[in-house]
């Protein structure tokens, strides 16, 4: 190869990856306001934001990429967790990981505080990031629904996640309300025992959870709740 050769090669590989990157960021720019949610952003999210900064909640958890690693990445918890399950947690925390290593300290926060700042997560796990952080990716839980619907059939346990309607609170694949944390992401941190059991009476295991006990229901059918329920981070887990 020639020096004159080689010059064309790092000129022409140099000016074509200059115009792909410039021609890639006009097209995020143009379409940030999309990505962003911006339609959505609004009084209530503006002061959950400044509410969340006041408290310092990023010196321990990160957010869109920024913050400490001491807690979980917030990111996507309104998806995770639910409204009801995040403002349990903002206004008792002491109660809410009494079982966890990591301790978040009580912050007092008013009862508007809580609400600005569970407004200001849920508008945050709707920005489109490409699902990062990938643990806790929708793509993760596509197909959910699919084994719902497959496993009423064969599975008792599903059967029972139906009729028992838990999709009103708890989201499942691409069903279900977010109130409640998703089954998907219960699965991935419980067992199917503590599941059966967390059923006979919520307040008991998580004092101001606002989940209905299932006491109507027979050990069997609340172990098979439970055991469904696990399955699904091995059903759903994987990556596609």
């Amino acid at each position: 190869m020639t020096e004159r050769t080689a010059k064309w090669i790092f000129w022409v590989g140099t000016l074509s990856s200059l115009v792909l990157f410039l021609a890639l960021t006009f097209d995020t720019h143009g379409q940030f306001a999309a990505l962003t949610n911006a339609d959505k952003l609004d009084e209530q999210v503006v002061a959950g934001k400044r509410a969340f900064e006041r408290h310092n909640c990023n010196d321990c958890h990160t957010i869109l990429g920024f913050g400490g690693y001491y807690a979980p990445d917030l990111t996507r918890v309104w998806t995770r967790l639910g409204e009801d399950s995040i403002k349990r947690r903002l206004r008792s925390p002491e109660v809410a990981f009494a079982d966890s290593y990591r301790k978040m300290p009580q912050q007092n926060l008013s009862a508007q505080e809580i609400d600005d700042i569970t407004g200001y997560l849920e508008w945050v796990s709707a920005i489109e990031n490409n699902d990062w952080p990938p643990q806790h990716s929708e793509r993760r839980w596509k197909r959910s629904t699919e084994r719902l619907m497959a496993g009423a059939v064969l599975s008792p346990g599903a059967a029972l996640v139906n009729q028992e309607d838990c999709l009103s609170c708890h989201a499942l694949g691409e069903r279900g309300e977010r109130k409640g944390p998703r089954l998907e992401w219960i699965a991935a941190r419980r067992d199917a025992r503590w599941i059966a059991d967390y059923l006979v009476d919520p307040q008991a295991v998580a004092p101001g959870s606002e989940m209905p006990a299932s006491d109507h229901l027979s050990v069997e059918q609340r172990q098979m709740i439970g055991e469904f329920i696990a399955s699904l981070d091995r059903r759903g887990g994987g990556d596609s």
